[in-house]
């Protein structure tokens, strides 16, 4: 089984793409090439690579867009951007879609070979936190689809909500809404408001944390 690490590397440069697939296979990882956004995001979709190194200045989609899109379609995906411009805005930019990193070119292989290992690593981290995640899900009887449901549900409403909304909206049981958003409270992803009316105990209303 091959279990070498693959990267895409994205540019519309043909000596680029050359240099950086040598620079990758000398370090011992699997490289592939795409010379532009569409097909890098063709690419990535048929070979599930941690890391996608991927240039801003192409025709057809930009680096903007390709990142944006290649954290839809993979949001633990690792990306690596390289330009020529160096502008903070830019790197602003690109951190707000969710690339990891960011290098001006020309960069050279002893560093760019470093930037590779720290956002492999990068990866590594962000899967070991979804894996833990993932079993204090299932320790404490979460279905992550349901969770995802009941947040888009609070999200998409106008005002903050109670659990009988939810019910309601959600066609779900009394108390499986009122055990997530106990779940929800404990992690701190969601706020508790009571209305106190003229008789009885405060009503509670929920609405997500920022």
């Amino acid at each position: 089984m091959d279990d070498k690490v693959k990267i895409v590397v994205i540019d519309d440069e043909e000596d680029i793409l050359f240099t950086i697939k040598e620079i990758c296979e000398f370090s011992g990882y699997e490289a592939y090439t795409a010379d532009s956004g569409e097909e890098g995001i063709k690419l990535v979709k048929e070979i599930r690579p941690k890391l996608v190194i991927v240039d801003y200045h192409m025709p057809g989609l930009n680096g903007l867009t390709t990142v944006k899109r290649l954290k839809e379609l993979v949001p633990e995906l690792v990306i690596l951007v390289l330009t020529v411009d160096e502008r903070q805005e830019i790197s602003d930019k690109f951190m707000a879609v969710g690339a990891t990193d960011f290098a001006i070119k020309p960069i050279k292989a002893p560093d760019l070979i470093a930037r590779i290992k720290v956002n492999l690593h990068i990866y590594d981290m962000h899967r070991e936190l979804n894996e833990k995640r993932e079993r204090v899900y299932l320790e404490k009887g979460i279905s992550v689809a349901t969770l995802n449901l009941i947040k888009d549900y609070i999200k998409k409403q106008d005002r903050d909500v109670t659990i009988s909304d939810i019910t309601k909206g959600l066609h779900l049981a009394y108390q499986t809404v009122h055990r997530y958003l106990q779940y929800m409270l404990e992690q701190e992803q969601l706020e508790i408001i009571h209305i106190y009316g003229k008789l009885g105990r405060p009503k509670n209303r929920y609405r997500l944390k920022n």
